[in-house]
């Protein structure tokens, strides 16, 4: 049996709008407009599958005045990609977006504080280079959870999935805002994997694109500078028309860009259960109030769970995640920038390393307002940069390890990129790359891995590591030594002593050892008495030494 189904179009100042579909030969069916600016018909519709597109009278300035045109519905949650046309999917008379049924909601999941994220593309991420495939999917994504529980993730940060034109794309594309990218599966695909993850105890980080939209979105065509700037406002930062925020309808008492964008917010949280945001270029968007309100209305839709929300702000800023500042937490880039140089070889700056490791040196309050990363999808692989400069094999890894402990015992969340764990050496591109799986075949970068895994694990056993508490007890310009210590109340402690030099330090005394009796140095696995004089140690080029209170 047919039920009568609505189909509306939020276009307050165009003049005309009307229905096509397959239910309708794509004969137009009329749509009525109120004064709340919606355009509205019911169509009886049968259970399936069907396609459907408005036409509407433009009021973009790069039609003529009025010219009809056909656009997709700014709403629609599945694009069938072929024919570029919005699907809607009826069952038992109502609309609805698949019928996947949640099976692990209950899950207890980490903790903002506890998290560390592993940034992937779900087209990259799976298979190697020996994959029929030529793009992963999100089903695929789920093949690969056990590696990343093995590694000790309990959160994953999607690179964007709302549809983008085309087959492969980053995602900063984004066309249309409330459908999935059809290329990496169904809806339900998606939803399978977040629920996979959930079941894991992972958290799953959306990367939301909340400046600006793909340049034939929707909204566009339909009325371009109702929801967006005429034209961008910094030429060089520029990706797409850029939503304009501070555009308020006073006839209908709205901000439209603001309704569109919570509207997607709170869609995404709903029906997909993500656990958290990523905001991509919010210095572009430049709305404090903005961002208040969104987050706000991320929480909310998040209710009981916890919910973490990140800026990307390049260059990082503190006041966009303190007392004031709207997100938990910023893209922490300076870390990035100052651990490269170091562990190359480029420079030895013993402030510079001190404030990126010890981020309140910055601005920042605490532990959850910086996520550090030794790179992500915007910068190469530590195994380019180190190979740009003809370092190469052991020494490269040597130094790689190096990077890993400081991003693990820093202050703040840390994020892996994919493929850093096990030593990807790809350069970076937009353009299809697979992750090279078959690399964790080799002694080199199979003993990275576990090197992560271990300081993961160390970092879930020591909540020393949790805390902002920092102390740099002892620094040597000369041998390029820098120690520190990192605890908290109950008891937890854990001293890292790094040599950022190419010298081999045999007997290295490191005085004021925090507190006296047995430590246990972890890389090595073996204990150490410190003494009033604290301790003497061998200090190996470009290494890293965690010593654990025992």
């Amino acid at each position: 049996m047919a039920n009568s189904i609505e189909f509306k179009l939020f276009a307050p100042y165009n003049k005309g709008a009307v229905l096509i579909g397959s239910f309708s030969n794509w004969e137009e069916i009329a749509m009525e407009k109120s004064e709340d600016g919606y355009f509205r018909t019911h169509v009886e519709l049968e259970d399936g599958n069907h396609q459907y597109k408005f036409r509407i009278q433009s009021r973009s300035w790069f039609f003529e005045p009025d010219q009809w045109v056909e656009v997709i519905d700014p709403y629609a949650t599945d694009i069938d990609n072929s024919s570029q046309n919005a699907v809607v999917c009826i069952k038992n008379g109502d609309r609805i977006i698949d019928t996947y049924v949640w099976q692990h909601d209950d899950k207890p999941l980490p903790a903002d504080h506890e998290l560390v994220i592993y940034e992937l593309h779900v087209g990259d991420f799976s298979g190697g280079e020996d994959d029929t495939d030529t793009r992963g999917k999100y089903k695929h994504v789920i093949e690969k959870l056990d590696h990343l529980c093995e590694l000790g993730i309990n959160a994953i940060e999607l690179m964007p999935i709302k549809e983008y034109p085309g087959d492969h794309s980053w995602g900063y594309n984004p066309r249309h805002f409330f459908a999935t990218e059809s290329s990496y599966g169904s809806t339900s695909g998606l939803k399978q994997l977040i629920d996979s993850c959930h079941e894991r105890g992972i958290r799953v980080i959306m990367d939301g694109i909340y400046n600006h939209s793909e340049s034939e979105a929707p909204l566009t065509q339909i009325d371009h500078d109702y929801w967006y700037h005429h034209s961008p406002r910094d030429p060089d930062n520029n990706w797409g028309p850029e939503f304009n925020y501070e555009l308020y309808d006073e006839t209908l008492d709205t901000y439209p860009a603001r309704q569109f964008v919570g509207d997607n917010v709170r869609f995404w949280i709903e029906e997909y259960h993500t656990d958290g945001i990523r905001f991509d270029a919010a210095r572009q968007i430049a709305n404090y109030d903005l961002m208040h309100w969104i987050v706000q209305e991320a929480k909310k839709a998040a209710s009981m769970k916890p919910f973490y929300t990140v800026a990307e702000h390049i260059p990082e800023t503190p006041s966009i995640t303190n007392a004031d500042g709207p997100m938990d937490g910023c893209w922490h880039d300076s870390f990035r920038h100052v651990i490269t140089v170091h562990i190359c070889g480029d420079t030895f700056d013993l402030e510079s390393l001190k404030d990126v490791i010890d981020c309140k040196r910055q601005g920042f309050m605490g532990a959850t307002n910086v996520v550090n990363y030794l790179t992500n999808h915007d910068h190469n692989h530590l195994m380019v940069e180190l190979g740009d400069r003809k370092i190469f094999d052991e020494e490269a890894f040597k130094r790689i390890k190096l990077g890993a402990a400081l991003l693990m015992t820093a202050v703040g969340v840390p994020l892996i990129w994919m493929g850093e764990e096990f030593g990807e050496y790809k350069h970076k591109t937009p353009e299809s790359s697979k992750i090279d799986w078959k690399l964790m075949g080799n002694d080199l970068n199979s003993s990275l891995f576990e090197y992560y895994k271990g300081l993961i694990g160390l970092r879930k056993n020591n909540h020393a590591l949790y805390t902002e508490n920092i102390d740099f007890f002892h620094e040597n310009a000369e041998t390029k030594v820098l120690a520190y210590s990192r605890w908290n109340d109950e008891g937890s402690r854990i001293v890292v002593v790094a040599n950022f030099s190419d010298n081999f330090l045999a007997g290295y005394h490191i005085p004021n050892f925090p507190a006296n009796g047995k430590w246990h140095e972890w890389t090595g696995n073996y204990d150490i008495e410190s003494g009033d004089d604290g301790i003497i140690t061998d200090l190996g080029s470009y290494e890293a030494k965690v010593f654990v209170w025992q």
